[in-house]
């Protein structure tokens, strides 16, 4: 693979050689400059010319430029636009290449096998390797092994000198906040393992009443110092070695603070005791010859209920902005859903021969009976417009609100044919209402189709996360199985 990444990275050396005097802002984009030139000078050479598929994707690429920048020339465009598909390729084919070529050197740059039959084993504390081995053997085929190479061990002697430095650091290292084991009065560091050093190390203590296997040390009630043994315990592999030290733990120094704690916190034991059995604790009042304030502390969570209350009251103004937003779209898509049926409607009365005065009213009527089901805001507009009539307006002013307050298209073009048929008077009135009344049904079939195919879409991502999970559901079981067996 290395020949062809070679190969690969010296065709752009060699582009790059022949295009640098081409126009561009960079190296790839006069490679693609390039290109695109050397085409068109082949074609002109040649007088071969484009296939009329080449031909009609070139004119319709050269008009949505067009529409895009009216003010360039559409060869020049359509020039620049290969020129910026060619860069693109160019750039993504040299970036790759690069890639693949550091990879395949990190790959082969270290490699376990060593001399064709040594494996080279990672230092202590790196951890094992997995590695690849193909064995061909004379007349037979190869065979593949998936082989874990150990991390190296220490040999007996190596062990004990790192044992013997190992118990040159660890006292320092388990003193923790003391100054020397000499002077312990705070916990001890008893640690497990030595960083840098291959052992397990186990704890032993002479007296657990103070210091303990995990370090803590208890002296408190210590009225003067005390010699404790401590045995670390190191282990590795078959070998171990124990290592004893001896640490003088004494009394623990409290600060005036400290002690003044104390006093009062014996001070509430002992008013505790004096006052069982009574309704009310007394808390003492001074300590010594200092009086004492009490207060309690009161744990308020009201301000971080405040702060919920006021970020449940914007995500609730939040949602109520597209709550709204959602409610309009849904009564623009109602109205479209309902237009048809309006239209056909209006068709049918006015070719039994009622005004179109009223037909709104009967269409109003009618809904008034039904209103109980469901509300249908073309309706609701209708209603209103009869409302309208009746209070005294003139047929072309409702009629106009009517289509205002619809705020769609095509209750608006509605609308225009009822106030010109009004104003003018026209025969083909039926005739327009009926062709009309096809147009929307078309446009109602095509509005259906997209919600369905939205909803489809809305639907994916659940039935994604079903799927997800009835796949857990199957391979979990499987799996553990499997571990079984």
């Amino acid at each position: 693979m290395i020949y062809i990444y070679a190969a690969i990275l010296c065709g752009y050396l060699v582009l790059w050689m022949v295009s640098w005097r081409e126009e561009g802002k960079g190296p790839f984009w006069r490679m693609a400059s390039y290109f695109v030139r050397r085409g068109q000078t082949r074609r002109k050479k040649t007088g071969r010319k484009h296939s009329w598929q080449q031909e009609i994707y070139r004119r319709q690429l050269g008009n949505k430029l067009k529409t895009l920048q009216p003010g360039l020339a559409v060869q020049a465009q359509v020039k620049n636009y290969y020129a910026s598909q060619y860069r693109a390729l160019l750039l993504i084919g040299f970036v790759g290449t690069v890639l693949c070529l550091g990879i395949w050197i990190a790959a082969h740059s270290s490699p376990l096998l060593q001399e064709g039959s040594y494996l080279q084993r990672n230092p202590y504390g790196a951890g094992d390797v997995p590695v690849a081995l193909k064995a061909q053997v004379e007349g037979n085929e190869e065979e593949l092994f998936e082989y874990i190479v150990e991390e190296r061990k220490y040999t007996a002697e190596e062990a004990e000198k790192l044992y013997t430095k190992a118990v040159r650091i660890l006292p320092g290292v388990i003193q923790g906040q003391n100054q020397s084991l000499e002077d312990v009065r705070t916990h001890l560091d008893l640690i497990t393992e030595l960083e840098g050093y291959p052992f397990t190390i186990s704890w032993e203590s002479d007296d657990y009443s103070v210091i303990n296997t995990d370090g803590t040390v208890d002296n408190e009630t210590l009225k003067e110092g005390v010699n404790v043994a401590l045995t670390a315990h190191f282990q590795y592999e078959e070998w171990d070695w124990d290592y004893q030290m001896f640490v003088r733990v004494n009394p623990m120094v409290y600060t005036k603070q400290e002690l003044l704690r104390q006093k009062i916190e014996q001070l509430l034991h002992l008013q505790e005791e004096r006052t069982g059995s009574k309704e009310n604790m007394i808390l003492p009042v001074q300590v010594g010859s200092l009086p004492i304030t009490w207060k309690e502390v009161i744990e308020d969570s009201s301000g971080y209920l405040l702060l919920l209350i006021l970020a449940a009251a914007a995500c609730l103004y939040w949602t109520r902005g597209r709550e709204l937003d959602r409610q309009l779209e849904n009564r623009r898509q109602q109205l479209m859903m309902d237009y048809p049926e309006i239209v056909n409607k209006l068709a049918l009365y006015m070719g039994a021969g009622m005004t179109i005065r009223n037909a709104f009213f009967k269409m109003g009527e009618d809904y008034k009976r039904q209103q109980k089901s469901s509300k249908r805001y073309a309706y609701e507009e209708i209603l209103m417009t009869c409302y309208e009539l009746q209070s005294g307006r003139s047929e072309k002013e409702a009629y106009d609100h009517f289509g205002k307050r619809c705020q769609v298209q095509a209750y608006r073009k509605l609308s225009t044919l009822l106030s010109q048929n009004l104003r003018k008077g026209s025969n083909d009135l039926l005739k327009i209402l009926r062709q009309e009344a096809d147009n929307a049904f078309a446009e109602r079939k095509s509005l259906a189709k997209k919600l369905g195919e939205e909803a489809g879409t809305k639907l994916l991502l659940p039935m994604m996360m079903m799927l997800c999970i009835v796949m857990v559901i199957i391979m979990i079981p499987a799996y553990f199985s499997f571990m079984i067996q």
